[in-house]
């Protein structure tokens, strides 16, 4: 057996712009493997990944309990029990399946198990007791799974996550859609404190980063099997950190860009001034905000921030932030904003608005073909209101929905929640890693917003911007100090510059 590389916690070493495969194409990169090796060492090295995986999760257990689907991910089950077997340890497996029904190399490793004196527990017979100290394992369905799981295997799915040890899955935890992150099988057993482990196989998939994928997989590991993949095109790559640039001794605010924010209709102030935070911590040379109800900022809470009217902005010159707080108000300014805007960020309300405007709908279509600059940032139900579908759909299909979104209105789209995807027209979607649930707190999808437009005003395309906006957003969550208290979106604003956006040559303003 030839060596086996070591496996990456993804956690604690995540890898930067990794590609990220969909089920075809691992299929076609699986067939092109085999094809190459002599038969069955994708599933040993499958098989001895997940041995060592779990030997080092659980090096003191007493027990360990593999669940074996009847399929292929199950004979990688069957592959882990033969290598823990030879190695000194004494797995149950409890097996699903039907021999006369088993792919060809399920079917050896399943002879293997049997020579290396695997304990094979009956399909009826109740599980091993475990305690903290053991492993359970699942491989019953891997990223083969086409619908939630039934009968016996719901049965002992369930008894996975209700035992008492930690729980790794193999290549994907049963029931989770890898292409989508949709999981279709128990709430992720975190929620009741449960150690959750998920050894990736061969490739990364997407929904294994946004939707349920990381609650459902808990800390993912990964092992590429020896197997080169640059032969395929990802379906997505993990979203990458802005790559560090400090900026010139010789500058002034106008090499930053101007951004102007507008929104805030009546008793919405706070949102124009959250995304107006995000836009002056997240490096902006100057911030204007237009709120629509015609108030001004305080000079004494904010008194960087300069008040114009709507009608007295130079829309050409500057990157226009839009529809944080903008209530019914935003909907008369979106005509002049879409058609005038050289660089646009569309949140919240504004996104509503052209939800139910085929007019603003066309105007925003068009602006990519006068060469004018567009970033979407929905979350999901926004997403649904333009895609004229629901939420429940969009989570459902994060990454087609935000492509499609990117398509229709020939745009870049950042579609928010967990594992944000990033898209435009003709772009590699990236998934976003960096991030938790400190997030999900009023105001922060107005902090992002004028990020956004400060990233956009310092020179960067909307794409670069957008996915730098993400990760730093996402990164001042995860780096948030003990000391600093809960997270709120005025805090998290003004830790944004510890992450700086480029500098781009001056602009002489």
């Amino acid at each position: 057996m030839d060596a086996m590389p070591a496996l990456i916690p993804l956690d604690a070493r995540a890898p930067f712009a990794a590609p990220l495969f969909d089920i075809a194409a691992t299929r076609r990169i699986e067939a092109a493997a085999a094809a190459a090796l002599p038969a069955h060492t994708l599933m040993q090295r499958a098989g001895k990944a997940v041995a060592r995986l779990a030997l080092a999760l659980a090096p003191h257990a007493r027990c360990g309990w593999i669940a074996c689907g009847p399929g292929n991910n199950g004979g990688d089950g069957l592959e882990a029990a033969m290598q823990l077997r030879q190695w000194g340890a004494n797995p149950v497996v409890t097996w699903l399946g039907d021999e006369a029904r088993l792919p060809e190399d399920a079917r050896a490793s399943l002879q293997r198990a049997r020579a290396a004196g695997v304990c094979f527990a009956s399909a009826d017979d109740a599980p091993p007791a475990l305690g903290a100290h053991d492993l359970a394992i699942d491989a019953l369905l891997g990223i083969g799974a086409t619908r939630a799981p039934a009968g016996r295997m719901a049965e002992v799915l369930a008894q996975l996550h209700a035992s008492a040890a930690p729980l790794l899955a193999v290549d994907a935890p049963t029931g989770l859609d890898v292409d989508t992150g949709a999981f279709s099988a128990l709430l992720p057993a975190h929620q009741a404190g449960k150690a959750l482990h998920t050894l990736a196989l061969l490739t990364l998939k997407p929904g294994l980063f946004t939707a349920h994928g990381r609650d459902a997989c808990g800390t993912l590991w990964f092992d590429d099997l020896n197997v080169n993949t640059a032969d395929e095109a990802p379906s997505a790559r993990l979203n990458a950190p802005p790559p560090p640039a400090p900026r010139a001794h010789a500058s002034h605010k106008g090499c930053f860009g101007d951004v102007a924010i507008i929104g805030g209709a009546a008793d919405m102030g706070g949102a124009a001034y959250l995304a107006a935070l995000g836009a002056l911590h997240g490096g902006a040379g100057r911030v204007y905000v237009a709120r629509l109800d015609g108030a001004a900022p305080s000079p004494a809470a904010f008194p960087e921030l300069m008040h114009r009217r709507v009608d007295a902005l130079e829309l050409e010159q500057l990157t226009t932030v839009c529809g944080c707080g903008g209530g019914q108000a935003v909907r008369a300014e979106l005509p002049q904003v879409l058609e005038r805007a050289a660089r646009l960020v569309l949140d919240a309300d504004a996104l509503n608005a052209i939800a139910t405007d085929d007019a603003l709908q066309t105007l925003l279509a068009a602006r990519a073909e006068r060469a004018q600059t567009t970033i979407l940032t929905p979350h999901p139900l926004e997403a649904a209101r333009l895609l004229g579908s629901t939420a429940a759909q969009v989570q459902a299909g994060r990454l087609a929905a935000a492509q499609e979104l990117a398509a229709r209105f020939a745009c870049t789209v950042a579609l928010k929640g967990s594992g944000t995807i990033i898209t435009a027209p003709e772009r590699t979607p990236r998934i976003n890693t960096s991030g938790n649930a400190r997030l999900a707190a009023p105001g922060t999808g107005d902090v992002l917003a004028g990020l956004c437009g400060a990233l956009l005003a310092a020179g960067n395309d909307a794409f670069a911007a957008a996915s730098a906006a993400v990760w730093q957003h996402g990164a001042t969550a995860n780096n948030w100090p003990p000391h600093a208290g809960h997270l709120t979106a005025s805090a998290l604003a003004q830790r944004l510059f510890s992450f700086p956006p480029p500098c781009v040559p001056c602009r002489g303003k």
